[in-house]
Parts: C-alpha cells; structure tokens; sequence
C-alpha cells in the first residue's frame, strides 16, 4: 500500500517531496493508518488533533493515543479541545457541520502559523463513494456527482485512492493502534445508513460496486470540467462589469432561459441554486425593479439589462461634521478645501467635484442617505423637486437610489453627493469663499 499511496501522490500532484504536511489525525483507523503511511514514507509532516469534547472520556483516549505516537515519532503535536455543542447551538447548525467548520478552521490557522504547505485529511474510496449516493439521494447538480476532489484550498486527501477494506489489511498488518468511534455503527446518521444499509445491498448487484462508482465519479468528473470551459466562457461572454456590478442583457440571456440545467451551471457563482432558477425567470421577464435574493449575491432588473451585486450588509449612514476637517473624515468624501478669493474660479463640470458659496453653510453640516420626502432646488432651477421624482427623470436605477447620499447644512440639502448641487448653495458673482468637496461616489447604473 505504501508504493500505491506514493503513487498516487505523484500522479495527482497533491504535494511536493520537500513540502511540509500538516495531518489531521482523529485518531481512528484511517487517520491513523494515513500518518503512518506518512512516518514510513519519510515526509516532514506534524499531527493535528480536535478533541470535540463529545464523548466524554473516549475523546480524551483518543487525544492520548494520537498526542502519544506524536511522542513516539518525535513530530510536531497540535491539539485543541471544542465546546462543539455550543458553537452548533450559538450557530443554530447540526453538530456534524459545526465540527467541521470549527476543525477545517482550526487546520488552517495551525498551517499558516507553523508553514506547513498543505493539510492531509483521511478520506478514502469509500467516503468518496458516499458522498455521491448521499448527494445523488438529496439531489445535486453535475458537481455534487463527481464526488470528493483530491486537493483544493491546502487541503490533499492522499488516501481517496484506497477502499476502506485495503486500510483494515494495511492496519493488521503494521499493528497500527486506533480507537474506534462506536457511532459510526449508529445508523442515525444519513452517511452511516448509506455505509452500512445502502451499499451492502448495492453490492449484492454489485459485487464491485466500489469500483465502478469511482469510476463513475471520475467520468463525471471530466464532464464536469468540460461543462464549467464551456459556462466560464458563456458567462464572461454574458457578463460585463459597470461599475463595480455586474450586468447582463436580457436580450441575450433570453434564448438561454428555456435550458434550467444551463441557468443554473450559469449562476450557481452567484448563490443560484435548483429552486431558484424558476425565480431568475420571473426577473428576466419582470418589470424594471423586480429582484431576485441568493444568499450572496442581488439579482435586479434595470430595464433591459440584470444587474447583479454582491449582498452586503445593510447599515444607515449617518456622519456629522463640525468643520472642515470633521467633513474630510467623513466616509467617501476624498478631499475638502476652500478657495479665497473666489473672483475668477472657474467651476469644474466634474459631477463628483461640488462648488459651494461657503458662507451659506452652516455646521454642523450632516452627509446622510436620503429619504423618502426629501425635496430640494436642484442647480438653475426656482422649483423644488422631490429626490424620489429628480431620481426617476434622472433615470437612476434601483441600486443607484439605494446607494444616494445628500449633504444638508442647515436643515437644507446642498448637494446629492457626486451628482447635482442644491440652487440655493450655488457660487454667485457675490461669492467671497468657495468650499470645493470632492467625493468618490459610485453610480451603480448607465444612465
């Protein structure tokens, strides 16, 4: 085994010969198995361990026994101990999921701290084989068919190669100590049914059903790499970027809408999953302003075009400024100066460059989003104008109301922020000081 296990290691590039491997070592029989493939082979490497504290003393045994052949061989020993049952509660997440975010996080720091190059974990064939049934049974695109890859994110799996009946022999023979955790034999847990209720019965069908589903993984897996060329290429075609979003024209996206599977290879980036491609319709074929929620990413409608953002979280702005210098500390804005005297200055057209008569402000000015009712006398005209209608004839789309700030002094506005001064604050032939503010104001839309 310990030929194939270099091997494999080899042929799939998951790590150099003078890289450092962190191993995650639970203390069972395939970690156990997988760090003294590691010991014999030579590889600087260091252990791993998470006591997750939810099995009492035989947590605390498998601590010991892992913390032991550390000793015993002289390499590096890490351990850590988890209230899992916490965090799955503070996080509202199975225990399952909240032992593997809080160890895969764990693993990470150890690695960055010590330099370790990469952290080996032991999933074997076996694992691999589940993880397809499980996902085929819960329902899955092409990627969840394909089942665990052998690397990505620091993270190799150099036993993916070996079924689980390989390791056993492996273990007999080398007289590798492990403990054993009495519940993988519970058949509560949906892995532990596919092991030990599901396959057993496949492989009465079967008999060497574990080999044909890698193969199958593998082979779907080539497919899987030739779907995502093909929607990489479909989707920068589709997508452009506009400041700082993205949008893509209904025109184009429309043949494409008959195909669901395509839609959702398409924008699964974007947090799309099966149910909501049926949404995604609604929105191509809605009314300006319809949107579409992933739990990433905002999908709106914007005339004839979907813009796409990423989800971030929502917040009031709200800054004062007693004076000049308070107004240049202020979120957005890039420089504040005044000019005297202001005879002969001649105003930039420059949207996000605003030109004040300094002496009709009043501090402390307020820089703020805008709201409902708020009106204003926009530059050269005598009539007030509500924001909501100086918006919708300006044609600002959704995001880009959402993202509008006003500057008020006095209980007035002076200017919508990177847009269009208030008539009342313009620079006049009687004009002593100018208050020149220069903001970085996105526009989230063409308009």
């Amino acid at each position: 085994m310990l030929d194939e296990f270099l091997k494999y290691i080899e042929e799939n590039h998951l790590f150099k010969k003078e890289d450092k491997v962190l191993l995650a070592v639970s203390g069972g029989i395939d970690s156990m198995v997988m760090a003294d493939l590691f010991i014999r082979s030579g590889i600087k490497s260091g252990i791993a361990h998470c006591n997750f504290c939810l099995r009492g003393r035989e947590s605390d045994k498998d601590e010991e026994l892992v913390k032991n052949m550390a000793a015993l061989h002289k390499i590096p020993f890490y351990s850590i101990r988890f209230d899992t049952k916490k965090y799955s509660e503070s996080k509202g997440i199975s225990i399952q999921m909240a032992a593997r975010e809080l160890r895969y996080d764990w693993f990470e720091k150890i690695r960055r701290k010590n330099r370790y190059d990469v952290i080996a974990v032991a999933h074997n064939l076996n694992d691999n084989i589940e993880t397809l049934l499980i996902n085929l049974t819960r329902g899955t695109g092409i990627a969840g068919l394909t089942g665990i890859k052998n690397s990505g994110n620091h993270i190799v799996r150099p036993l993916l190669f070996a079924p689980r009946e390989m390791i056993r022999e492996y273990q007999v023979k080398h007289r590798v100590n492990f403990r054993e955790d009495k519940s993988n034999t519970q058949t509560k847990y949906t892995r532990n049914k596919i092991r030990h209720l599901v396959i057993p019965v496949l492989k009465e069908i079967n008999p060497s059903i574990e080999a044909t589903l890698n193969e199958t993984c593998e082979r779907l897996g080539a497919t899987n790499d030739f779907v995502n060329y093909f929607t990489d290429k479909l989707r920068k075609s589709l997508l452009k970027e506009k400041n700082g979003n993205l949008a893509m024209n209904i025109t184009r996206l429309k043949p494409l809408l008959r195909n669901n599977t395509l839609l959702y290879e398409l924008f699964k980036p974007f947090g799309i999953t099966g149910s909501l491609v049926t949404d995604l319709h609604k929105i191509a074929e809605g009314e300006t302003g319809s949107q579409l929620f992933t739990g990433t990413h905002r999908f709106l409608k914007n005339r004839n075009e979907i813009i796409i953002s990423v989800q971030a979280e929502t917040k009031d702005e709200y800054y004062k400024a007693k004076s000049i210098a308070g107004l240049r500390k202020i979120p957005g804005i890039l420089s504040v100066s005044k000019i005297i005297p202001a005879h002969g200055f001649i105003i930039p057209s420059d949207r996000d460059t605003a030109c004040l008569d300094s002496e009709k402000l009043s501090y402390p000015v307020v820089v703020r989003k805008w709201l409902p009712g708020d009106s204003f006398y926009p530059l050269g005209m005598r009539k007030k104008k509500k924001l909501s209608d100086y918006f919708i004839d300006s044609k600002f789309s959704r995001l880009d109301k959402e993202k509008a700030l006003i500057l008020e002094s006095g209980g007035k506005i002076a200017w919508i922020v990177g847009e269009r001064i208030d008539d009342r604050f313009k620079v006049t032939d009687t004009t002593r000081k100018i208050l020149i503010i220069k903001s970085e104001a996105e526009k989230a839309g063409n308009r």
